[in-house]
């Protein structure tokens, strides 16, 4: 369990001590992110067309996304109400608040993007069932790789260690976002009949739907990958309708809730609607959330397969 984990987390680790001080070797490394996450959605979709019953499969995917994203939701969005009126953090509403329609068309289109790579997947898997043979090995050093240009990302995001160590408005931001969603998840698992560190890594994406959806479908299968997709693009749809409404007046709701989308995606949003001021709460919640979401899938499932 030890090593499997640490075999894991080595290439995040690596990637991490990697310093990029040229702009287009780390446009490259975002790329080549964005490249082997669509291989790695292709696969799973190979995967699932590998399922036998593969209806009744999609038709339970469904259930289980929609029950887990109502209750992280609602406990992330209880939680960050809370904080909120702890911090006595009412102002005046915002004014010129932009529309969200266009950033949430642009995220429909990029998660509809990525949904129909894995149903390209599921299509050549059915057309060819030999090309599912070796899906699972080739997702399991696909990973690696993500893995470590992620961590090349996290390192080269711009964000200072000193910013967030003196942001404590927006550590809290991320803790109670993490925390709440965690409880989430081991909450639902007796609800989805799952087990508890299923459970925890299945509510640990914190929005980021495409790491979610390639971490728990290698590790738990692409039916549930499915699950982890659907789930946290949820979590960003949503975000971006209550952005315009709630971070003037809510931070902790408006930028919290967007969870990791908190420091690239959804951050034009959360500064149009609620000015300058909103925009390190940003990156720092949305950094913190970005950076914990793959070692606490990890190590969860590490975990859970030991007992």
């Amino acid at each position: 369990m030890l090593i499997g984990l640490l075999l894991l987390l080595l290439p995040l680790i690596l990637g991490y001590l990697v310093v990029l001080n040229d702009e287009r070797w780390r446009t490259l490394v975002s790329r080549s992110v964005g490249a082997t996450i669509h291989f790695i959605l292709l696969l799973m979709g190979l995967s699932l067309a590998g399922l036998d019953d593969l209806a009744s499969q999609f038709s339970r995917m469904g259930v289980q996304a929609l029950v887990l994203f109502a209750l992280t939701a609602s406990l992330n969005l209880s939680a960050l109400a809370l904080l909120d009126r702890w911090r006595h953090r009412r102002q005046s509403p915002a004014t010129g608040n932009d529309s969200s329609g266009g950033a949430l068309t642009v995220s429909l289109l990029d998660g509809g993007r990525l949904i129909g790579v894995v149903g390209l997947g599921v299509a050549l898997g059915l057309l060819w069932p030999q090309l599912t043979m070796h899906a699972d090995r080739a997702t399991e050093m696909a990973l690696y790789v993500l893995l470590g240009l992620i961590g090349i990302q996290l390192r080269n995001a711009g964000v200072a260690l000193h910013s967030i160590v003196l942001n404590r408005f927006g550590l809290a931001i991320a803790m109670t976002l993490a925390g709440s969603s965690l409880l989430a998840g081991l909450l639902v698992s007796p609800l989805l009949d799952w087990p508890w560190a299923q459970g925890l890594a299945m509510s640990a994406g914190f929005g980021w739907y495409s790491l979610s959806a390639v971490v728990i479908g290698d590790q738990l299968g692409p039916a549930l990958g499915g699950v982890a997709l659907f789930n946290d693009l949820g979590r960003e749809l949503l975000a971006m309708l209550l952005i315009p409404l709630l971070t003037r007046q809510r931070p902790a709701m408006g930028v919290g809730y967007a969870g990791a989308t908190a420091m690239d995606v959804t951050l034009p949003m959360i500064q149009r609607a609620g000015g300058l001021e909103r925009v390190p709460l940003a990156l720092v919640s949305g950094f913190l959330l970005s950076l914990a979401a793959p070692p606490i899938m990890l190590t969860v499932l590490a975990l859970g397969s030991g007992t």
